[in-house]
């Protein structure tokens, strides 16, 4: 994940936190798409007992969502930005679900196999849509050695009608322009399924999710 934005460089300071900053630092829509991610993977199956692998957690805006729902101990989060790590860990107390016990882990090489355990789902929303390929296929490798028989990694990303489309595209709703070789990115059907096939998975693609901002859903499995 490291050098891909302002996201991973950018320190917000403990009075960023105390202000919520961190909140619009993550994309915004804070209640919106976290409850979203929890209700659309409780539609995928995601039960209390599962163990659940955040991948790009930031400040917790699915997070909150997943811990209160989770059985204690089941919630695990990584993020390449210490802050973003420093303000979950307020959003988890004033949330008053510190006894829930998640494991919050500051990494940015998808280092999934220090966590020491293994997974029954694993999520990822707005992280693929800032990384180019070669990060891409880093983190679904990694996912592919710590999800459990039957798992599933559900990923968001921005579609491109092609392959390599050099052209920008405009996504609506949300209004957000993408590149082909430039944050934040875009990558056609075709072009997941590779990254998907070189990191040891498939790739298949779910049409029911609805992004406020016209990200679309991934699913990835071996």
């Amino acid at each position: 994940m490291n050098g891909n934005s302002k996201y991973d460089r950018e320190e917000l300071s403990a009075e960023d936190i105390r202000q919520k900053r961190h909140r619009e630092f993550v994309g915004g829509m804070w209640e919106q798409v976290g409850r979203l991610q929890l209700d659309y993977l409780i539609s995928r199956g995601l039960k209390p007992e599962h163990r659940l692998l955040d991948v790009g957690c930031g400040s917790l805006r699915g997070g909150l969502h997943f811990i209160d729902y989770l059985a204690t101990g089941n919630y695990y989060g990584i993020d390449v930005n210490p802050s973003l790590i420093k303000a979950a860990e307020v959003e988890l107390t004033e949330a008053g679900l510190t006894a829930k016990a998640p494991k919050l882990i500051v990494n940015g090489e998808f280092a999934f196999d220090r966590l020491g355990d293994s997974f029954d789902m694993a999520v990822a929303v707005s992280v693929f849509t800032h990384l180019p390929r070669d990060q891409i296929v880093r983190c679904l490798k990694s996912a592919a050695s710590v999800l459990g028989p039957n798992a599933a990694m559900y990923a968001t990303y921005f579609e491109a009608p092609g392959d390599a489309w050099v052209d920008e595209i405009l996504h609506q709703p949300g209004g957000i322009v993408t590149h082909h070789d430039m944050n934040p990115y875009h990558y056609s059907r075709k072009e997941v399924s590779r990254m998907a096939e070189l990191g040891g998975l498939s790739a298949s693609f779910d049409d029911t999710w609805r992004h406020p901002r016209a990200q679309q859903m991934a699913v990835f499995q071996r």
